[in-house]
């Protein structure tokens, strides 16, 4: 700012009493601290207020990819499957877990699971189990909620109508194979 612009204020100021500059001080100091406080300390202390949450939130989904990351390294390692193997896995824990809600049909490298009225957490439980023992990964998904048998199901507990499409091992190379050229 220039002089011209200052020198009626500096004027208006002067012909202020001492005690009306102390106030109009005060005030100018007061709105500083407020100002400060608004901008730079209240949300630093909503950030140290809320870090310790944040902290835990962050260490459960580091657990959590920890433990995906580990699942997948045992897969990674565990010994390639046969077709076969995998299907009589599939066949086997299906009629454990599943029984009478579900069936299952076998297309190469690929099996399609028909549920009816299928209990979620079971259903839950088995695709674990499926992807773990059998190596077999979902493909695809077409599932509605059995509106039949949510009444017939514990209370909370939903239960699925449709079909699940899962990939299957391919085949180990033959021994006699490996070192050939293609």
């Amino acid at each position: 700012m220039s002089t011209d612009t200052l020198a009626p204020l500096q004027a208006r100021w002067k012909a202020l009493a001492a005690r009306e500059q102390n106030l109009v001080l005060a005030a100018g100091a007061l709105l500083a601290i407020a100002l400060l406080w608004w901008l730079a300390l209240a949300p630093a202390l909503q950030t140290l207020r809320s870090a310790p949450a944040r902290h835990a939130a962050l260490d459960a989904q580091l657990q959590r990819l920890q433990a995906l990351q580990a699942e997948a390294q045992q897969l990674r390692d565990a010994p390639p499957m046969r077709p076969a193997d995998a299907r009589r896995s599939l066949q086997n824990t299906l009629a454990q877990q599943l029984g009478d809600t579900a069936q299952i049909q076998f297309t190469g490298d690929r099996a399609t699971v028909t549920l009816k009225g299928a209990s979620a957490s079971v259903l839950a439980q088995w695709l674990a189990q499926a992807r773990s023992n059998a190596h077999a990964a979902p493909l695809e998904a077409r599932l509605a909620q059995s509106a039949d048998a949510a009444r017939a199901a514990p209370a909370g507990e939903a239960r699925w109508n449709g079909t699940l499409v899962l990939s299957l091992p391919a085949p180990a190379d033959k021994p006699s194979d490996k070192g050939r050229a293609p």
